[in-house]
This record gives structure tokens, sequence and C-alpha cells, in this order.
């Protein structure tokens, strides 16, 4: 280690021929070139178009956004509902995950259950969300069931409110934070936890100081994924909010779909994106930190 430190060429070990570099290159090329043709370039072909007005480079579109207050109360609209979403999907998926994960012992019965956590996933948020809009209706079995039971007296709006949105992107966005905390929750070795109860922790204090802060990593993942899929979601704010909520992606299919101003669209889009990766790097920021701390 002494001669590593101070270079002595006699002792410090040759470098390694690069073959295995060599040989992953051809492995690496495939998903490269994907990324490169399906994300990139559309990426570079937006914010090009979008730093474009009457034919000349400009700032214009940035500053028509910018300096709208509309879009700033769309945006705090859309983060708000993002913010909500995350929120519910956390406090309903973690003790799911920790349930399928710590709880049911039997193989067979959690592949079941993970099964049927996947299973939505496999229809389009297009025939879901229209599913809830039958549920969530003044008639509806949500309706029906609360008056039912008689903790409502009559049927109460769901359709065309934030509560609504909130409601279908949960259903919607529920299987990413279970599975994310989940496989989490399945690198925690037991005998941690064993070796804190056996040192006169409860259990509560066991989960707080052995379980959570080990599978915090894989929650700060899933809370990421989660907020950034509620914040760029389209078609369940669109059809839940009935045309009476607007949410920052609506405003984009406007642009790119009916008005056809793809250079202000792409403004748009790069305004959402620099938001949201800002509002991502800040929650990854505090995320890391307490789990240093931990």
């Amino acid at each position: 280690m002494t001669a590593a430190l101070t270079g002595d060429p006699a002792t410090v070990p040759a470098a390694a021929p690069p073959t295995a570099l060599r040989r992953a290159l051809p492995l690496l090329a495939a998903p490269v070139a994907f990324f490169v043709a399906f994300f990139a370039v559309p990426m570079v072909v937006v914010l090009s178009s979008s730093l474009m007005a009457g034919g000349a480079p400009s700032l214009a579109n940035y500053a028509r956004v910018l300096l709208d207050q509309y879009h700033w109360d769309v945006l705090a609209v859309t983060f708000r509902i993002a913010a909500l979403t995350t929120l519910a999907v956390t406090l309903l998926g973690y003790p799911l995950a920790y349930y399928l994960v710590r709880v049911v012992s039997s193989n067979a019965l959690r592949r079941s259950c993970v099964i049927l956590l996947l299973l939505p996933l496999f229809t389009s948020n297009i025939v879901r969300s229209f599913g809830w809009m039958i549920l969530l209706g003044r008639n509806g079995l949500v309706n029906d069931t609360l008056v039912g039971i008689g903790l409502l007296d009559r049927p109460v709006r769901f359709l065309g409110t934030e509560t609504g949105i909130v409601i279908g992107l949960v259903y919607i966005l529920l299987p990413f934070i279970v599975l994310a905390v989940g496989n989490a929750l399945a690198t925690v070795d037991p005998t941690l936890e064993e070796a804190s109860a056996d040192l006169g922790s409860s259990p509560f204090t066991t989960f707080w100081t052995v379980t959570f802060p080990l599978c915090l990593p894989g929650l700060i993942a899933g809370v990421i994924m989660v907020f950034t899929l509620a914040a760029s979601a389209y078609v369940t704010p669109a059809l839940l909010s009935g045309g009476k909520i607007t949410v920052f992606p609506m405003l984009i299919f406007q642009q790119y779909s009916t008005v056809f101003d793809v250079h202000y669209g792409g403004a748009l889009s790069i305004t959402l994106l620099v938001v949201t990766l800002v509002l991502v790097a800040l929650a990854g920021r505090i995320g890391n930190g307490g789990g240093n701390r931990s």
C-alpha cells in the first residue's frame, strides 16, 4: 500500500489491458444507440425548437412562459397534485410493501399479491381513467357506498376536482413505490433487526432505527419516480378534471396538438422538465443527508 501511494514504478502493478472494455463495447452499442435515438435526439429537437421565434433564435418563448402568472399558477397546481399523490402513495404503499415482505410468509401468496398489484399496469391509463370516471361519478360506486354506510348525507363531486385526480393517480402509481420499497426491504438483513430486539429495543424502535434507515434509499427512489410520473401525467388529469382543472402537461398537449405552436410547446416542456429536475435534486439532497445522518 505504501509503495502504491509513493508511486514506486517497481512495485505499482501494471494497468490491466482493456480487454473487458473492448468486449463490453458491442454490448453497450445497442442501448446507447437506443438512448440517443429516442431520448437525446428528441430532447435536442424540443430544446432547439423552444429557442426559435419568428424564424430566428430567441428567448421570447421562455419569457412568455416565465413572465405570465397564469403559467406559475398552473405549475403550482401541477406540483401540488403531484405532491399530494406522492404523499398518499407513500402512506399506502410503504405499509403494503412491508406487509408483503415481512408479514406474508408464503412465497405463493406473496407472488399472487404482487401479480394482483401489477395486473392493472397491463391496462391502458385511458381505460383505467374512464373506469374511475364511472366509479367517482355522482351516482357511482364510491358515492353510493359512502352514502350507504352513512359517511355522507348526499353524493359529493369528485370529478372536476383535485381530489378526483389524486385518487386516479394514486391507483395508477401505487405499484411503483410498493416495488421500490419492497426490493429495499428484501435486502435488509433480518439479523440486524433481531440484534436490535436482543438489545432491548421495542419493535417500533427497531423499525425506526434499523429497518427504515436501511430501506430509505429505496423509498426515496420510489418517491422520486412517483412524483415525476404524477407531475408529467396527462391522460388521468385530463379525463378526471372534466376540463375544470388544468395541469402543465395539458398545456403542452394543447400547443402541440391544437395550436400547433411547437416553439411555445417546447418552451413549456423544457420549463416543466427543468423545474421537476430541480425539485427532484433538492429531494435527493435532503434524502441523502438524512441517510448519511442515519
